[in-house]
């Protein structure tokens, strides 16, 4: 018996099952999102120390999770394309590749905004800022790679192997606001022992979390699909290329 993921390998059911799912996971990160606005700005109290400021986080912190979490996911992409030769593995990969770098500047751009008042600077170079900086450029860094090389295969398989290189970021990001010298607090939601930030401001985080989520599938999705149509339209222009070169070598004969 197949299973799911064998099953999602074939790109013509993968794109019957995607466009069944597509409308639903859209709508419900509309929802999910437009609650975790309400709760952010109208329901959460103001922090104890910072203020309105502190609402920043509810942006924030999705997106630099999401940043994280998308490179795992074109890491895994990459393994599978690799090791498995999935067919949907490059698909993936290059689909997510663009939005975990929107979800990185994102991250930047509202972190600095949130440092100004707080640490009275907008950047510092510090272990956390760098590496997510660094992150961010590893993100560019493969679209650029893929993009100067015209043989998809190629760019498929160096690319891979640049994600995956690139993967020992990810715990270097993870345990820099622990073993850096960095203006940045300490993980305040995923930690041992529990979170440390106040339920009333954890809740609209994750429900924030849960929103940002679920349009980070539904882009991803989207993207997926783009790119399978993208690729059969190519492949029907390169098959009507051969057989008008084919029809001019039998005229010419």
């Amino acid at each position: 018996m197949q299973t799911l993921t064998q099953r999602l390998a074939n790109p013509t059911r993968f794109m019957e099952l995607s466009a069944q799912l597509l409308p639903w996971i859209a709508g419900a990160a509309g929802l999910v999102i437009a609650f975790g606005l309400y709760l952010s700005f109208f329901v959460a109290p103001p922090d104890y120390l910072q203020g309105e400021t502190a609402r920043i986080m509810f942006i924030h912190v999705p997106c630099a999770w999401l940043s994280m979490a998308v490179y795992g996911l074109v890491a895994i992409s990459a393994f599978g394309l690799l090791v498995f030769r999935h067919p949907l593995a490059d698909v993936s990969a290059k689909a997510a590749v663009p939005l975990g770098a929107a979800f990185t500047f994102l991250a930047l751009v509202t972190g600095s905004l949130w440092g100004r008042p707080t640490w009275g600077t907008y950047w510092v170079w510090d272990a956390r800022l760098t590496s997510v900086l660094i992150l961010f450029f590893l993100y560019l860094g493969l679209m650029a790679l893929r993009s100067s090389i015209e043989e998809e295969s190629l760019a498929a398989k160096l690319t891979a192997i640049l994600a995956l290189v690139g993967i020992v970021m990810l715990p270097i990001i993870k345990f820099s606001v622990e073993f850096g010298n960095t203006l940045h607090q300490p993980a305040s939601v995923i930690r041992a022992g529990g979170p440390t930030i106040d339920p009333a401001l954890l809740s609209p985080l994750l429900v924030m979390a849960v929103g940002f989520t679920l349009m980070f599938v539904a882009m991803h999705l989207k993207a997926m699909r783009n790119e399978i149509l993208r690729r059969r339209v190519k492949a029907m222009q390169l098959a009507e290329v051969e057989r008008a070169q084919a029809a001019q070598l039998a005229a010419a004969e």
